[in-house]
Order: structure tokens, then sequence, then C-alpha cells
């Protein structure tokens, strides 16, 4: 099966060699010192501060965005949210059920956010920022360059999730101002699920401190004091963590994050023209797209139904959606390992589909 999803993705053969192994004791010298070196390259890759802090949670992407509402907000604070999508709609779920006072920027499935949905925010009294960089549900990515400087002019705690483009988009945590930054091992780092990485500005370390975390799981407190010696303070994901190392070390030896964004931005131009030049019956539904993904709206046929023929008949998983668009969008992933030739079984399978009168 060749996985065009976006996440868990393909691993390249080095990360899966060391999913083979035997998973180590991790209370040792020897895995304190991996740890480090995942710290110091996340940060060079997340472009963060050299005061900021990394902490790993044994959990999916999601367990990362509760970590930070739980740890870095409370009811004094005034939250404005992005909500273009399923995983805007998580972060609202999470300020309601933690009580955290907010407003919600709605837009709809596809729309890009613009100077004029921020313009009614201004100077209203809100202190923090949380927004999706990505919307992975409908492909959109948002322009953290406008999100910035609204931030700076308002003087915003700014939350980024950026599970779906962290090593896929461009990301300047130190120069966008950015306080926390959220990633997941499922996604571009091309590892299993069930890490969950934070990076925390110093801004970010400090609240957590100043913060009551109601949960000791997710006592970020927790993670900090351990994550000076290379610990967690949990049994964490030992064989992912050692994985995410190998992955980390490939970036860096293949010329770093500019490279990688490079590479997937290729693969995803290379599959966009590819649709273009056979005049397939699909349209690309985001205003503003990632590299990550390319989300798509099949004119002819219903996008679970493509879902389905591909992983029965043609041995691919493409990426399908749920709710109100599990029949209108799917989405193509260029994150994991991938390559072009991938990419023409994918485009051979749609035209056979379209030749066999299926869509």
């Amino acid at each position: 099966m060749i996985n065009f999803t976006v996440g868990p993705v393909q691993s390249s053969d080095a990360v899966r060699a060391i999913g083979a192994e035997q998973v180590p004791y991790f209370r040792t010298s020897e895995f304190s010192n991996l740890m480090l070196e995942n710290e110091a390259l996340i940060k060079k890759f997340a472009k963060a501060n050299d005061d900021s802090k990394v902490v790993f949670l044994t959990s999916s992407g999601s367990g990362g965005m509760e970590a930070a509402v739980m740890n870095c907000l409370n009811y004094q604070d005034k939250a404005l949210v992005v909500n273009g999508g399923s995983f805007g709609q998580r972060f609202v779920e999470l300020l309601e059920l933690h009580g955290i006072p907010y407003e919600q920027i709605k837009l709809a499935h596809g729309e890009s956010l613009k100077p004029e949905h921020l313009a009614a925010f201004e100077a209203k009294g809100f202190t923090a920022f949380l927004v999706n960089k990505h919307e992975t549900s409908t492909g959109v990515h948002y322009d953290m360059d406008l999100i910035s400087k609204f931030c700076k002019r308002n003087n915003l705690f700014l939350i980024a999730d950026c599970i779906s483009t962290f090593l896929t988009d461009p990301f300047d945590m130190e120069g966008l101002g950015a306080d926390v930054m959220i990633a997941g091992s499922q996604k571009a780092l091309a590892c299993p699920p069930g890490v969950s990485v934070m990076v925390l500005s110093p801004k970010a370390i400090e609240r957590v401190w100043n913060n009551k975390c109601v949960c000791q799981y997710f006592d970020l407190k927790l993670a900090l004091k351990n994550a000076e010696r290379g610990q967690t303070p949990w049994t964490c994901a030992v064989g992912i963590l050692r994985q995410i190392n190998t992955r980390l070390k490939e970036i860096e030896a293949n010329g770093g994050v500019e490279n990688e964004i490079n590479r997937t931005a290729a693969l995803a131009r290379y599959f966009r023209e590819k649709l273009v030049e056979y005049n397939l019956p699909f349209e690309i539904v985001s205003e503003s797209l990632s590299n990550a993904v390319t989300p798509l709206h099949p004119t002819t046929q219903s996008a679970y139904e493509i879902f389905l023929k591909i992983k029965d008949e043609y041995g691919m998983w493409i990426c399908p959606n749920g709710g109100d668009m599990k029949d209108t969008i799917f989405r193509v992933g260029h994150i994991g390992y991938l390559h072009k030739e991938d990419y023409d079984k994918l485009i051979a399978a749609f035209l056979d589909l379209r030749d066999k009168g299926f869509i």
C-alpha cells in the first residue's frame, strides 16, 4: 500500500529499522543525551529562541493542543481563535471545556484568513490568539505573517498548531513572535503516531510556571523540570522518540529544514501539475494551499467512494474526510517517504477510473 494520507505517513528505511529493534530502558544517560539532541534539532528547525524549551508528550497532537490551553491560559484570559474546520473547532471545544473566555473567527470551508476578518477584533481586550497554522481538514494554510502582525499590535500570546506543516512550510517561531508551537510525530516527522512536540517561548514558560494545571499527566511544569536533564516525568514512547532522533538527523544530513520544505513543495507541485495536465475532474477547494496536502472536490463522484476504490482496487490510501465533508472532499498528502513515481501510480489510477466511467 502506498500511503498518501496526512498521517500516519510512510517512514524511511532508517526510521523503520529503529522500530524493529527492542525498546531499551530509558532512565539512562544515553537516552537523556538523545532527548537533548532532539530538543536542539527541533529548536533549530522551528527557528526558536535560544531560551525556548521543548517538551515531548506521549500523546497525539491533540494532547499538545490541550496541554497548551491548560498550562498557558486561564479564566482571566480572553482568547481569539480561528475556526475554519475540524481542528479549529477542536480549539474552540478545548477553550469551552477549560473555562477560557473566547471569541472565534468562523471561516467557511476552504476560506483563507484575510485582514478584514481580523479588523473587527483590534484593540478589544484579547490576551491570546489560537490558530491551526494549517487547517488540515480543508487544506487551508493561514497567513502567519498577517497573524503575527495582528498579535504584536495587540500584545497577544500566540499559540500555533503546526502539526501538519512543521517541516513542510516555513515557520520562524522567534521572528513571528509565536509563544507555543505544536507538532506531531506522525506528520512530516514521518514517525509512528504517539508523540506530541511542544516548543515553548520564554513567555510561555513563564505562563506555565505561573498557571495552575489541574491535570497531572499534562502538567508542563513537570515536563519542563524533567526536560532539563533530557527526561520525561512519565514512561514515554521510547521507541518513537528514538525514531524521531533518526529522522531529525536525516533531515539535518540532507541539508536541513529548508531542503525538506523544498522537497515537499516539489512533490506537491508535481502532483498538482499532473491534475491539470490530465484534466482530471477534481477541483482544489483551498484558497491558500500548504505544501503538505492537496484538498480535492470531485465533480463527478462521491469523495468517499473514490477513497474506497483507490484503497480496495489499486492498493493506495488517499485521505478521506468526515462529517459534512465526507462525500465532497478527499485529500492527497505530500508528507512522509514519498517520491514522484508514487504520484505517477496515483495519477494512473485516477485515469483508469475515468476510462472506466467511475469518475
